[in-house]
């Protein structure tokens, strides 16, 4: 049974850090590419950051350029993302999803981050 789960969400002041995990069970992670995505209240589901199989390409969207840092550990089944200098608009619930054959086919249950003083 394939399975993700984050962890690591929480709430923080704006300019501190959080680091989310994702636990993938049910398959081995070093087969696929992986991505994390958020969704904001009243907002469109927005993609964050993706990463190759082997962890040496990674991608980011323009906002969190420079900010956050995707990560994976094989050897573990586990993706991170590294957020630094948070920011109020990075209040999200943030997923990670497995890419398989051009779609994202499995989903994790999400994890809330809250950037809030």
């Amino acid at each position: 049974q394939v399975q993700l789960v984050e962890s690591g969400g929480g709430l923080v002041q704006p300019g501190g850090s959080l680091t989310l995990s994702c636990a993938a069970s049910g398959f081995t992670l070093a087969g696929f590419a992986i991505a994390w995505f958020r969704q904001a209240p009243g907002k469109v589901l927005e993609w964050v950051s993706g990463i190759t199989m082997s962890g040496r390409n990674t991608y980011y969207e323009d906002s969190v350029k420079g900010r956050f840092t995707i990560s994976r550990d094989n050897a573990k089944n586990t993706l991170y993302l590294q957020m630094n200098s948070l920011k109020p608009e990075d209040t999200a619930l943030y997923y990670c999803t497995r890419s398989s054959r051009g779609s994202y086919d499995y989903w994790g249950q999400g994890a809330q981050v809250t950037v809030s003083s």
